[in-house]
């Protein structure tokens, strides 16, 4: 694994204590990111406003992750041959297995992961994004759509979409990251959805403490194995709950070694060799979710944060 510099070490360690001096903690063994949204049983949800009723449909990226292979068409795929992978949705506990299922028999290498996420489980997201760097996958952001061509409908991507939370880790997992600029690729910090609805009021025991600190860690060990650097993590762990997720601009993207088709910061770390576990069990831990650590059999599950309404705005102080 890549060494940081004493700064960015700091930065880390700074970011971790303000988390512990905040009391935030997961007290079930499936966490969540800040940022990312809880999956949402119905497809539909209702809410009052003005007095009246109204149906409100969940967006995709708010419902548990999906894939589809839209395989290249023969012929016509120029400039981009690649088969794509289309992931939409929270990252759950079933989304290693799910993609184990639509993966068998393809060759991952000549695969791209085109992501539209509200992030999701931590450790399932981690387990994932160690097998994407292994198998050698692209990662980008966006939509796979259909629209008129010379030659009949063709696909395409379109760039308007949101990778959040800890879907921003398995975007660092391709081998190459393209990030359009339409795009919007949001951080938040790690926190329990069970308590991130009125989190400064809520109460945290040592226990929740630790597995923060400890989800924390695995965190870190995993950005820089994927060569993200300690500024990515620090930006992720700087925004609380109660603040807007902070969307990353160009520069931040770069200095955090995001994207791979714009000049990388000098020195960034090196990705070194992964220690995998199978695609569908988690490493080391039962799942957890967009931020948190595992989580003892004896602790019940923990749960992300809802995510917010799309702002675009970054968080204040950063």
């Amino acid at each position: 694994m890549g060494s940081l510099s004493s700064g960015g070490w700091a930065r880390v360690c700074a970011a971790a204590l303000l988390v512990a001096l905040s009391g935030f903690a997961a007290r079930n063994e499936t966490a969540f990111a800040s940022g990312a949204a809880q999956p949402a049983p119905p497809a539909q949800t209702a809410h009052a406003a003005d007095a009246t009723h109204v149906t409100e449909t969940v967006e995709p990226r708010r419902q548990p992750m999906t894939f589809t292979w839209h395989a290249a068409p023969k012929g016509r795929c120029a400039p981009d041959c690649r088969d794509w992978i289309e992931a939409v949705g929270v990252i759950t506990t079933d989304t290693p297995a799910l993609f184990e299922k639509i993966a068998t028999g393809h060759d991952l290498s000549s695969a791209t992961v085109v992501l539209n996420s509200s992030g999701g489980s931590v450790l399932d997201a981690l387990a994932l994004g160690r097998v994407w760097r292994k198998a050698g996958i692209f990662t980008t952001v966006g939509q796979v759509i259909e629209k008129d061509g010379a030659g009949g409908k063709v696909r395409a991507i379109e760039p308007d979409a949101y990778c959040e939370s800890m879907c921003v880790f398995l975007l660092l997992s391709g081998k190459t990251r393209i990030v359009p600029p339409e795009a919007h690729v949001r951080v938040h910090q790690i926190w329990m959805g069970d308590r991130a609805n009125d989190a400064k009021a809520a109460t945290y025991t040592a226990q929740d403490l630790m597995i923060v600190e400890r989800d924390v860690g695995r965190l870190a060990k995993y950005t820089f194995d994927m060569g993200g650097t300690g500024e990515l993590l620090t930006l992720a762990l700087s925004v609380p709950p109660w603040e807007p997720l902070h969307e990353l601009s160009r520069a931040e993207m770069r200095l955090g070694n995001l994207v791979t088709d714009e000049p990388v910061v000098a020195g960034a770390p090196k990705p070194e060799p992964l220690h995998t576990a199978t695609v569908g069990k988690p490493v080391a831990a039962k799942p957890i979710q967009d931020r948190v650590a595992t989580v003892p059999a004896t602790i019940a599950p923990t749960k992300t944060a809802e995510a917010l309404p799309p702002t675009g705005g970054a968080a204040p102080g950063q």
